[in-house]
C-alpha cells in the first residue's frame, strides 16, 4: 500500500520541535545510557486510490542490545501519525492504511538495522479522547493484521504512557486556573499561605549536585511508598546539565527543569520537567512522607506550568495517568484524580505495536510479559500495594 523509500540522514534542522522523544538532545542522550541510534528521512508514496499522495517524514530509530548483544530491540517513540486526515476516510479505511504503513515502515527500515534486531517496536503517535475509540482502533489493528497477514502483535507492555492529560497553556493564568477543580485551586494557594516555596534549578546551577541528590532520596522515598522504581542518580544529572551545556553552546534544544518544593528550609518534594516549542513534559516527581498535608506537589506543577507557559510551550502534558480512575476504589485512583483535575483534556494513545523480525521474538515477547507481571503485580501484592 505504501512505496517507502529511506535516506539515512546525520542532522535535522528539528532540534526543539515536535515529540522530544524523537529530538537529537534525547536520543544522544539515551545513547549514553544504553541505547544507540540513527536518524532517517522516509519518503512514502501512497499506492491506494485513483491519486498517488507523498508524505516525506523524519524520524530517529533507537536500538538496544540484550544477552550480551546477541540480539536487540529497535524501537521508534511517538512515530508515525495517522498517514492522512482523519475527516478524509473512514475510521475503517485508516485502521487498513496505519496497519500497513507500520509494516510498510518496518520492512523499509530493516535492511538499515542491526543484523541481530529480533522486532521493530513503534509506539505511534495516535490518540483519542474516548477510550473506547481507541480500544476500538486496536482491536481493528489486530482483525486487519491478521487478515492481510501484516504480523503486527499489540505489545503486552507499553513503553510510553498511553493515557494521559494535556493541561492547554495557551490560555491566560486565570484561564488555566479555572478549568483546574476548585479543590486544586485551593491546594495551590494553601500551599502558598502555608510558606512553601518553590525553586527552579537547571543545569548549570552552581549547587545542582546537591539538588539532584536531595531529589533522588525523596525519589527513593516515593518508591519505597509507591511500590515503583527509577532510574540512577547519574541519569538525572546527567540528563538536567546536558541540555544546560548545549544551551550555552547556542544549541535550540530542550530546557530540562528540577523544581523543589521548600518549607522552613526543608525540601519536601520535586519534579523535573522538559520545555520545548511544542510541548512541556512533566517527567518525574518524588515527594516526602513528610508535610504531604502543604499540598506541595499541586504549587510545584502550577509554578511548572507558569514557567512553561512563558518558555512558549502550547500545553504541559503529565505524561502518564491510568485510562480510567474516577472510581474510588481503583488502586490508582488518587495519581488519576491528581493529574486530572488540574483540567487538561484526557487522550488515550494506541500504545506500542510490535513487528517480529525473528522467530526469537515470542520467547522475549513472553518474557518480557513475564517480567511486568512479576514487578507490577506480584511484588506490588507482596509489598500490600
Amino acid at each position: 500500500m505504501f512505496d517507502i523509500k529511506v535516506l539515512p540522514i546525520d542532522s535535522t534542522k528539528r532540534t526543539n520541535n515536535g515529540s522530544f522523544l524523537q529530538t537529537p538532545f534525547w536520543c544522544n542522550f539515551k545513547s549514553r545510557h544504553g541505547w544507540t541510534y540513527r536518524r532517517f528521512l522516509l519518503e512514502l508514496a501512497y499506492k491506494g486510490g485513483e491519486e498517488a499522495q507523498t508524505l516525506t517524514e523524519e524520524v530517529a530509530v533507537l536500538n538496544r542490545s540484550f544477552a550480551g548483544g546477541r540480539f536487540s530491540i529497535a524501537y521508534i517513540p511517538l512515530f508515525p501519525k495517522l498517514p492522512f486526515d482523519v475527516n478524509d476516510v473512514s475510521s475503517q479505511d485508516q485502521t487498513i492504511e496505519f496497519a500497513n504503513l507500520l509494516h510498510d515502515i518496518a520492512f523499509a527500515l530493516k535492511p538499515e538495522l542491526p543484523k541481530n534486531t529480533i522486532a521493530i517496536r513503534f509506539d505511534p503517535d495516535v490518540d483519542f479522547e474516548d477510550f473506547y475509540e481507541m480500544a476500538a482502533c486496536n482491536k481493528g489493528m489486530k482483525i486487519v493484521s491478521f487478515a492481510d497477514k501484516l504480523g503486527l502483535k499489540k505489545n503486552h507492555v507499553d513503553i510510553q504512557p498511553p493515557d494521559t492529560t494535556l493541561v492547554d497553556l495557551t490560555a491566560t493564568e486565570e484561564e488555566i486556573l479555572a478549568r483546574m477543580h476548585s479543590k486544586w485551586r485551593y491546594n495551590i494557594r494553601l500551599a502558598e499561605k502555608k510558606g512553601v516555596v518553590v525553586k527552579r534549578y537547571l543545569g548549570n546551577s552552581l549547587n545542582l549536585s546537591q539538588k539532584i541528590d536531595r531529589f533522588y532520596e525523596l525519589t527513593k522515598e516515593t518508591n519505597a511508598r509507591d511500590g515503583n522504581s527509577s532510574h540512577a542518580k547519574e541519569y538525572y544529572l546527567d540528563l538536567i546539565k546536558a541540555s544546560a551545556s548545549e544551551l550555552e553552546s547556542g544549541a535550540d534544544v530542550p530546557v530540562i527543569s528540577l523544581y523543589i518544593a521548600e518549607h522552613e528550609g526543608e525540601e519536601i518534594a520535586a519534579i523535573m520537567t522538559l520545555f520545548s516549542r511544542d510541548e512541556a513534559i512533566y517527567l518525574y516527581g518524588a515527594s516526602s512522607n513528610h508535610k504531604r498535608n502543604l499540598m506541595p506537589n499541586h504549587l510545584l506543577q502550577w509554578t511548572a506550568m507558569k514557567d512553561a507557559k512563558a518558555y512558549g510551550s502550547p500545553y504541559y502534558d503529565m505524561y502518564g495517568m491510568p485510562p480510567d480512575g474516577e472510581n474510588e476504589n481503583h488502586p490508582m485512583h488518587g495519581l488519576y484524580m491528581f493529574k486530572a483535575n488540574f483540567g487538561g483534556r484526557i487522550i488515550h494513545r494506541i500504545g506500542s505495536w510490535d513487528i517480529p523480525l525473528k522467530n526469537i521474538y515470542n520467547l522475549y515477547s513472553t518474557a518480557e510479559k513475564l517480567r511486568a507481571f512479576w514487578y507490577k503485580k506480584v511484588i506490588k501484592k507482596l509489598k500490600g500495594r
